[in-house]
């Protein structure tokens, strides 16, 4: 006898669309989230609800976005954003150490996985207001990145748990899997602690596994990551401490990726331990690119032009987590005040402002002023006024002679009133975890596949190395969550368990 056919732990972007997609094979599901209702989601509730997809013109995002308006249409200039650049972008930045197979499956899938959550009933809309200029009265997308889920990470967790219900799948909160059931050969299910209680057996026929990564988790940090690294803010939920991880591990899984690796963030000096659902992702600062960082010495210590945002602020974190101090300011002038992203006129912030730059050094709390008024003295000197300044794309404006030159969109920092923006280190996923294969099932130390056991989202290893292209990470879970969910569903249909 079977409690369920499929049981799937997690209940975030990769785990809803898990569930659907076993839903679709006729088996029975079961949704374990370790979180309380109004904090479920794992990550994917604090997120943007970026997804990176390949798209090759207008007809394609109408796929996606069929309530697209002819005025939205005639008035932006949404690029084109093929297969091949996908691949490009995410070799890049991962320094050509992600896994082929899985990296194949990512890009190739992306747009019908979309068009497949768009029919589930999740909504998209262009990202106007974080990656999108408007230049000579048309906007202008840059960076590859283009739709958002309506309603950021909390409108895609809502529209995917209203999917799940709709269909039947069964969804537990405050149900913690503690373990899973195997018998030596193959997972027979779970054991679940429900409100805190004992463990109890739920025996299913497969168990996909969409739990997140370890970030939460401050001793595993230091362990792989390394030290210093539990002094890092975690950006979005306190619950995914890396269960899932052990659980495999314990049942012989091959842990895979780059466990010294993470995503990780500028964000809020002051922002609390873990995310705020209330706030959001609005903790980051991801305009540096138009202005200076600086530590604690008053140096800047990172080429902030060095590439697109989307394609370093998930490195910039652990440079910024090197620092004295583990901090670091953003500092910006009214040149560029009117391309700051939303979240730096948030209440929660820590800022200072000044009609001089001697006035803006006293109030840069930890930072030796007499240092960085030299920085910028020597930053303002070395700049490149001969190249046009073009914020849509890498233009070249850069400097020279520095120590560390700044390749891109450097502006003299000379028009007040001046603003500074506190910093430090938000760690977003950990890169490392579990080795699976096409089928998205979970493979042991042999390379084996486990019988029963499939993975998919944050705790799956190989995918990110070092870095991360905005937008990919939604986009992973959901593409791995929609076939773990199908090889779950249908070899739940053939055990004889």
């Amino acid at each position: 006898m079977t409690d369920t056919d499929v049981v799937v732990v997690g209940a975030g972007n990769a785990a809803l669309c898990a569930a659907l997609s076993a839903r679709e094979q006729g088996a029975r599901v079961s949704v374990l989230e370790r979180a309380p209702r109004d904090e479920s989601g794992g990550n994917s509730r604090f997120t943007a609800g970026a997804m990176r997809f390949a798209y090759r013109g207008i007809d394609d995002l109408k796929a996606v976005m069929p309530d697209l308006t002819s005025d939205e249409i005639e008035s932006t200039d949404f690029a084109t954003y093929d297969e091949d650049r996908f691949f490009d972008d995410m070799f890049r930045v991962t320094q050509f150490r992600s896994a082929p197979d899985l990296v194949e499956l990512v890009v190739r899938r992306s747009r019908d996985t979309m068009i497949w959550m768009r029919s589930n009933g999740v909504r998209f809309v262009p990202m106007y207001g974080r990656q999108a200029f408007k230049i000579d009265g048309r906007f202008k997308f840059w960076g590859g990145l283009t739709v958002e889920a309506w309603g950021g990470g909390p409108g895609l967790v809502d529209a995917l748990t209203k999917a799940c219900l709709e269909r039947q799948a069964a969804i537990e909160y405050d149900a913690r899997a503690a373990g899973l059931i195997f018998d030596g050969e193959r997972v027979t299910g779970v054991m679940v602690r429900r409100g805190g209680g004992r463990p109890e057996p739920l025996t299913a026929k497969t168990v996909v596994l969409a739990a997140g990564g370890f970030q939460a988790n401050p001793e595993w940090r230091t362990r792989y990551l390394g030290p210093g690294w539990e002094l890092a803010k975690v950006r979005g939920t306190r619950f995914n401490t890396g269960d899932g991880i052990k659980m495999a591990l314990d049942v012989g899984a091959a842990p895979y990726g780059n466990w010294s690796g993470c995503h990780a963030v500028g964000w809020e000096m002051n922002a609390p331990e873990f995310g705020d659902l209330a706030v959001g992702d609005q903790f980051q600062k991801h305009s540096y690119p138009f202005g200076i960082m600086v530590n604690a010495e008053g140096k800047r210590f990172v080429d902030e032009g060095a590439d697109f945002r989307n394609y370093t602020y998930a490195k910039y974190g652990r440079v910024i987590l090197s620092q004295p101090g583990q901090f670091a300011w953003q500092v910006f002038d009214q040149r560029v005040k009117h391309l700051l992203r939303d979240e730096y006129n948030i209440r929660q912030i820590t800022k200072v402002s000044a009609d001089t730059l001697e006035g803006l050094a006293a109030q840069l709390s930890g930072v030796d002023e007499k240092a960085f008024l030299e920085e910028v003295a020597a930053y303002n000197l070395a700049i490149r006024n001969d190249v046009a300044f073009d914020p849509t794309a890498k233009d070249g404006r850069r400097t020279e002679g520095l120590a560390i030159d700044k390749t891109n969109w450097a502006n003299p920092l000379d028009t007040p009133p001046f603003e500074a923006y506190a910093t430090t280190c938000g760690i977003t996923f950990t890169f490392g975890g579990l080795r699976i294969d096409t089928n998205a099932q979970v493979v042991d130390t042999d390379l084996r596949p486990i019988p029963g056991l499939y993975a998919a989202g944050e705790l799956v290893g190989g995918i990110f190395y070092h870095n991360y292209p905005g937008g990919t990470g939604l986009m992973s879970g959901a593409v791995f969550g929609k076939i773990a969910g199908a090889s779950a569903g249908k070899a739940a249909a053939m055990s004889q368990i």
